[in-house]
């Protein structure tokens, strides 16, 4: 593992971009970009324009490493290239930001009040490409929708379960159990979800270190016991449907939570745009978050 990148995600000032939308929510975020679905008609062709989407956004003056510590990244943006670079190595090399990869098939139907993972088959070959592609970590998110006590014991033990994997590997998982936060009973699920989680870190290997995402919690600092733990290298917050502004007011709340927004980075940044008023755009998003970030 690359020391540099560890004590950069344990100590430095900053948040990490969260690139990683997939098969399912790619339409989503190009549609948010301005680019609507009859703009292609292949799968290749919507990864494409995804990827240019995430070039622009990277090469950017404003994604800057005095702001961004990490990207995460999907598969597919893993395994193309930047200015004939791989992603992973431009950003560390051209950018010195960390790169993460999402790990996850998606979720699984409902059940018992929460979405645990779909299964991974060839979580392995995966976690074999990432090293080689000098990735750093992992993350994998799962949903709790109802406080069910089997339920998100079930979500917490999975995500442990294949975290333990991916750390041997030798990657840093991000586990992501989500609270969503329209649900009804949000405190009582990060009451279940924050003592399920001590639970397993105090049966986890003390060699092995993993990150958190999690919703931003309803009371301020209620995971400050979670980021103190000296097996836990960050804490990090999903910004889960909230506008940035909100998000960003939220987080600044929570003292030594940083983002991972995904949506809400990419909010008002636009195919449309001249490069000069993207990079506006982004600068001033990036700034915001970086704010609220560093409380």
């Amino acid at each position: 593992m690359n020391t540099a990148q560890l004590e950069r995600i344990r100590t430095g000032k900053g948040f990490i971009a969260a690139l990683d939308q997939s098969g399912g929510s790619t339409p989503k975020a190009l549609q948010q970009y301005g680019i609507p679905e009859n703009r292609y008609s292949t799968e290749e062709e919507m990864y494409k324009l995804v990827h240019e989407m995430r070039t622009r956004i990277i090469k950017s003056p404003a994604f800057d490493s005095k702001f961004i510590l990490g990207a995460i990244l999907f598969e597919n943006t893993m395994d193309r290239t930047i200015d004939g670079q791989f992603t992973a190595d431009y950003l560390w090399e051209q950018k010195g930001i960390v790169t993460f990869l999402k790990a996850d098939q998606g979720l699984a139907e409902e059940e018992g009040g929460v979405q645990i993972l779909k299964p991974i088959p060839d979580l392995d070959d995966l976690l074999k490409r990432a090293v080689e592609r000098n990735i750093f970590g992992t993350k994998m998110r799962s949903v709790i929708k109802e406080a069910t006590p089997a339920g998100i014991r079930k979500v917490v033990e999975q995500q442990f379960a294949i975290g333990k994997q991916i750390a041997a590997a030798g990657l840093v998982p991000i586990i992501e159990p989500e609270v969503d936060i329209h649900s009804k009973d949000k405190v009582a699920s990060e009451k279940l979800l924050k003592d399920e989680i001590l639970e397993q870190l105090s049966a986890l290997d003390p060699g092995i270190s993993i990150m958190l995402k999690l919703a931003i919690p309803t009371e301020d600092n209620f995971y400050r016991d979670l980021m103190d733990h000296p097996q836990v290298l960050r804490v990090v917050a999903l910004s889960g449907g909230y506008s940035q502004t909100e998000a960003n007011e939220r987080l600044a709340r929570n003292n030594g939570l940083i983002a991972s927004f995904s949506r809400a980075l990419a909010e008002n940044l636009s195919a449309e745009q001249t490069d000069e008023a993207f990079n506006a755009m982004l600068t001033k998003s990036i700034e915001d978050i970086y704010k609220a970030s560093i409380t």
